[in-house]
């Protein structure tokens, strides 16, 4: 589908009142805080999670435990690359209000099976199952957003839906963080539980109803998989948001064992950490609504250097908080420009590339939490993710960069791809 296709499918939605669109731009951007809390909290109470469900392994070696706490992320975001294309595929016809709500209930009830449940390993399971909801979501979010948005703001709509990921990353994560810390981490788990339940409750009253692509089938969704830079897209944030999610799964005893602060002082780090990926969602969502290809080199451009110094100062306060803010700032304003590229170059796949951008983030998440808790595993300290976050950054910028000069060879010779002239113009251009 191009720019342009999906200007006109946003300029017939129906008609809504100011007042009706905000509302319901909040609800949708509420379940991407919800998301963002319970994806990113067990980051914080990693040292928690790992005292209290493999005690024997944290009382005799705490970087043992702690790296295999960082096995709960990692089911996390595998639970998303499963969930995100299988659910958006099979769903595509499906009313997307009565999808979103379907999940949001998934959401709801997988969250509180994290709370509850006694071992490790059901833990860990739910956590899997917690993540399948996740990338469809926020895939049929966006569409919505999008058509509610208005025609050429595309990426401007993604960003408001991951707004709510980022907004929670500067108060629902530290909040909730703090709060198990007091309470315990599974108190935390039941406050995220309840912010679904709430989100339900304002997506059910505030989205107009809005149809499933009545013409879209599993087999045509999927036909995305059959284009090369599907593929390069993929890999872009499938390795490249490796290097955010190295630093972030190991944020707390980052924070407590190289620069030396008190437990204290996690929340602190982890709010400096979601203005900037607050600040940058935004940025990077109006900059990839100009360009997408120069959006992607500069923010890339960014981390690689944000990572740099964090590698080298993390033992300062002051490096440490603005490094950290670099870094979630670029990696941020990544998201909305990654996933504007794919639904670019998946042409009608539309429901498929607007989940299977949190499919490869999320591979990220996975990949950038093992290496690093095997670094961690391996005696190589708490900065050793740092240093592979840097080359998994580097990884995507050069993905990035052989994507971008495929278009152009192609465009050189005069082929058009099988997108047909006008997406060529769109995709190659921007």
């Amino acid at each position: 589908m191009t720019q342009q296709n999906s200007d006109a499918l946003a300029a017939d939605a129906p008609t809504l009142s100011p007042a009706r669109v905000r509302f319901a731009l909040l609800a949708l951007a509420l379940g991407g805080f919800g998301i963002g809390a319970t994806e990113f909290v067990a980051m914080g109470l990693l040292p928690n999670l790992a005292a209290d469900l493999i005690p024997g392994v944290y009382a005799s070696d705490p970087a043992a435990a702690n790296a295999q706490a960082g096995w709960l992320i990692s089911a996390y975001a595998l639970g998303v690359v499963v969930g995100a294309p299988t659910i958006a595929a099979a769903a595509a016809r499906w009313p997307r209000k009565k999808l979103l709500l379907v999940l949001l209930t998934a959401f709801t009830l997988g969250t509180l099976a994290s709370a509850l449940l006694p071992t490790f390993g059901w833990v860990l399971a739910a956590r899997f199952v917690a993540a399948l909801p996740h990338g469809a979501y926020f895939g049929i979010a966006s569409l919505v957003a999008a058509s509610l948005m208005g025609p050429g703001k595309r990426a401007r709509g993604v960003a408001l839906v991951l707004s709510g990921l980022t907004i929670s990353n500067v108060i629902g994560v530290p909040a909730i963080t703090w709060l198990g810390q007091l309470a315990g981490w599974r108190i935390a788990y039941i406050a995220v539980t309840a912010i679904f339940a709430l989100t339900f409750l304002a997506v059910l009253l505030s989205v107009p109803f809005q149809p499933g692509d009545k013409t879209a089938t599993m087999r045509n969704e999927l036909k995305a998989f059959g284009r090369a830079q599907v593929w390069f897209a993929l890999g872009i944030g499938a390795i490249g948001f490796g290097g955010l999610f190295a630093v972030y799964s190991y944020v707390a005893p980052l924070v407590t064992e190289v620069t030396g602060l008190g437990a204290s002082a996690v929340p602190l780090v982890l709010i400096v950490i979601g203005l900037g990926m607050t600040i940058g969602n935004f940025a990077g969502g109006w900059a990839a609504d100009k360009s997408v290809r120069r959006s992607m080199f500069g923010f890339y451009a960014v981390m690689l250097v944000a990572l740099l110094g964090l590698a080298l100062t993390a033992q300062n306060v002051v490096g440490l908080l603005v490094f950290v803010f670099l870094v979630g700032g670029a990696a941020s304003a990544l998201s909305p420009t990654i996933q504007t590229r794919l639904m670019d170059v998946a042409r009608d796949s539309q429901s498929i590339a607007a989940a299977l951008n949190h499919s490869a983030l999320n591979i990220g998440n996975a990949l950038g939490a093992l290496l690093g808790g095997l670094a961690i595993a391996a005696g190589f300290g708490y900065v050793a993710p740092v240093w592979i976050g840097l080359g998994l950054t580097a990884l995507g910028l050069m993905i990035a960069v052989l994507s971008f000069s495929w278009d152009g060879l192609r465009r050189r010779r005069g082929e058009v791809l099988g997108y047909g002239t006008e997406l060529i113009q769109t995709v190659t251009v921007r």
